[in-house]
């Protein structure tokens, strides 16, 4: 990744364990030191490339990596048509609204390009990291209030006899903005980490229960070196939520075939909700549902981990804008504005929607977690209850949609079933929940294809491992691994081993032996992204 490299290189360099200070006299001789990661134990400095070879070597050095750009994981959308005009379809899209689920009490931590407040959003805590900090909130490129508007929108702006057009999925969450982002929608990746760190350092100052990155770079290493995945599962383990776009690199900018192996960093993080998009047509209902082919399709690099984890609403998507921003003024067709009105809206596509209006959800079932006895489910148990409860898409597989489509009204029910004070001897939940949720008369089926251990499924009166950190992910209810689902020809995707515990080897069909990742290094910014 960094051979070849001429002149001064800014890398992210991990310390061995008890050696940051050894690491850091070491790199005061070779360069600069610019950021100190305590989070990761990794300093960001600037040094020569002819010192490359020796940081490699050194005795202290875990891992050298590039402090790479990362961008924004949207695109403008195109004009919709007839059939997917904006509207108010979102909310009831996704089995909403739920009595009583509104996100009170809950921090969802946006880390993107700020946010241009207005009538939709009530008191925001701002924070700049760019170098251009200013003192009030802004958003220079549009992104973040975009996003923001999709999580936490009170819908005041887009407000109609019937109802508000544009609500959020959480209209009362609390919003924490931290800008990384620049006016063009990118940012080092070295920023992004001490934004991570930032919302760890004070999550119980500012009441920091989600994260919500809209944002990636093309994958350069294994996850148990790269710095940025690292900095996730750091925040996860201090009891975040962390949820990522999977990446808008599903499909050859080139040839337009789709491919697979596209999802981006952070999002290849273990314990990352990894989103992917999904376009409902504007309508309520499951029929003529689809995934767009830009949205990145697994496995990952390196370690081919089955993501993303679940696909949401990404397509299409009418949101707050912020008036004078990059994408305001680069992209005036793409503006929304209600009749008799003054306020403008926006419309993006790309797995950064899609991720917004997770985040909306997970702060839902962070709310009704707490509503049922008083205590908060484990980022674990988020990612679990989405996934039991997501709806599985029929003609896609597992490696496309992950668990299938978010069910927010699912997920809350199981959210407020679950309680972690329960007998011993009881079932891991007193409510009877028939698996599927049905919404405008139709039926979803949860997938069910998740990470509950035996005893919260069969009820054998233990509840407690729900909420432990020592689960381990893609058990069956009969301790099998989990089937991922099936591929278009009807093929099994399995990951692990099968029932007779022979290993199965990913990808060995004919249909997808040549994954390709769309969008490498070389390619510089993603297709289609702003």
């Amino acid at each position: 990744m960094l051979r070849g490299a001429t002149g001064e290189v800014q890398v992210i360099v991990r310390a061995r364990p008890g050696m940051k200070g050894a690491l850091r006299a070491h790199l005061l001789h070779k360069g600069t030191i610019l950021k100190d990661h305590a989070l990761i134990a990794a300093l960001t400095a600037r040094v020569p490339a002819s010192c490359l070879s020796d940081l490699e070597g050194d005795a202290a050095v875990d891992s050298v990596s590039l402090d790479a750009p990362m961008t924004a994981t949207a695109a403008a959308s195109p004009q919709p048509s007839a059939q997917t005009a904006p509207g108010a379809q979102l909310v009831p899209s996704l089995g909403l609204p739920v009595q009583g689920a509104t996100g009170r009490g809950v921090g969802v931590l946006v880390i993107d390009s700020g946010l241009d407040t207005n009538g939709d959003f009530g008191a925001v805590a701002f924070y700049d990291l760019t170098a251009a900090a200013g003192h009030h909130a802004y958003d220079d490129f549009g992104h973040g209030t975009h996003v923001s508007g999709l999580i936490a929108s009170k819908g005041a702006l887009s407000q109609t006899p019937s109802g508000p057009l544009y609500p959020g999925i959480a209209p009362k969450t609390h919003l924490i903005s931290l800008k990384v982002l620049d006016a063009r929608g990118t940012a080092l990746t070295s920023t992004v980490i001490q934004a991570i760190e930032f919302a760890v350092r004070y999550k119980k100052a500012l009441g920091v229960d989600v994260i919500n990155l809209s944002l990636g770079h093309p994958i350069f290493e294994p996850p148990q070196t790269d710095p940025l995945v690292r900095a996730v599962e750091a925040a996860t383990q201090a009891g975040i939520v962390v949820v990522v776009a999977a990446g808008n690199v599903g499909q050859n900018p080139t040839t337009g075939a789709v491919g697979y192996a596209g999802v981006l960093s952070p999002a290849n993080a273990e314990s990352a909700i990894t989103v992917g998009a999904l376009d409902t047509r504007n309508t309520v209902t499951r029929r003529g549902d689809a995934i767009p082919p830009y949205s990145s399709r697994g496995p990952t690099w390196y370690d081919a981990r089955p993501k993303p984890d679940l696909v949401a609403p990404g397509q299409n998507l009418v949101s707050d804008a912020a008036p004078g921003s990059t994408l305001y003024l680069e992209h005036p067709d793409h503006l929304v504005t209600l009749n008799g009105s003054k306020n403008t809206f926006f419309r993006l596509s790309g797995t950064s929607m899609a991720a917004a209006v997770t985040s909306g959800v997970v702060a839902l079932v962070v709310e009704a977690s707490r509503h049922a006895d008083g205590t908060s489910a484990t980022p674990r148990l988020v990612k679990d209850i989405l996934s039991y409860t997501a709806t599985p898409l029929p003609g896609y597989d597992g490696l496309t949609q992950g668990h299938g489509a978010l069910n927010a009204a699912g997920a809350i029910a199981v959210a407020r079933a679950l309680s972690r004070t329960a007998p011993m001897t009881a079932w891991w939940t007193a409510l009877g929940l028939p698996p599927f949720t049905t919404v405008a008369g139709e039926t979803w089926p949860w997938a069910q294809s998740t990470v509950f251990p035996p005893s919260l499924t069969r009820g054998d009166g233990v509840n407690i491992p729900a909420w432990a950190k020592t689960i381990v992910w893609g058990t069956s209810r009969d301790g099998d691994t989990i089937v991922w689902g099936t591929d278009a020809d009807g093929d099994t995707i399995v990951w692990g081993t099968d029932a007779d515990g022979d290993t199965i080897v990913w990808g060995t069909t004919a249909d997808w032996t040549n994954a390709v990742l769309w969008g490498t290094a070389s390619q510089g910014l993603l297709p289609g992204s702003q």
